[in-house]
């Protein structure tokens, strides 16, 4: 989470962000609620933020934004995201442009976290995962995310298709 809101950081000083501290608050509380198990962890994890952000006095309408910023973590085939919400996800996904060494220790710790798979069936799910990222046309949605980690990120995510075919 320390290096999400770092890459919110780095992202804000380049792109125009409406709501900082919503997005760091989203980012806060993006993976709260995380079990490898269980398909609606965003939503969990956005139920959790409403309370804790309407305990704090927060407005519904912040407590909402926030919300949907968290569930739009869950990386779907949403249309591409705009504003605050793009910096949020550029930022979660800036992973996959790091160094081929961080990236790789990334992926072990994925694959720990769904030790409950099978060989064959982590190669085919998490195959699936990553070509979904590779057909994209952009993997980020801002300028400067695709700028600093496009490139990277499709060599790192090129490197673990190889890998696991």
């Amino acid at each position: 989470m320390v290096w999400v809101i770092r890459h919110i950081e780095e992202l804000a000083a380049a792109e125009h962000v409406d709501h900082l501290d919503e997005v760091v608050a989203a980012a806060f509380y993006h993976d709260a609620v995380y079990e490898p198990t269980h398909p609606a962890n965003e939503r969990a994890s956005a139920r959790l933020a409403r309370r804790d952000l309407a305990t704090l006095g927060w407005s519904n309408e912040r407590i909402e934004r926030v919300a949907a910023m968290i569930e739009a973590t869950a990386h779907g085939d949403s249309p591409t995201p705009l504003g605050d919400t793009a910096v949020l996800l550029d930022a979660d996904l800036a992973i996959l442009g790091a160094d081929p060494a961080a990236y790789s220790t990334y992926v072990a710790s994925v694959r720990a976290e769904f030790r409950h798979v099978d060989d064959d069936a982590w190669r085919i799910g998490r195959g699936s995962v990553v070509q979904e990222f590779v057909d994209r046309t952009a993997i980020y949605a801002t300028a400067t995310a695709r700028g600093l980690w496009e490139q990277r990120a499709r060599a790192n995510l090129a490197a673990e298709l190889a890998a696991l075919r």
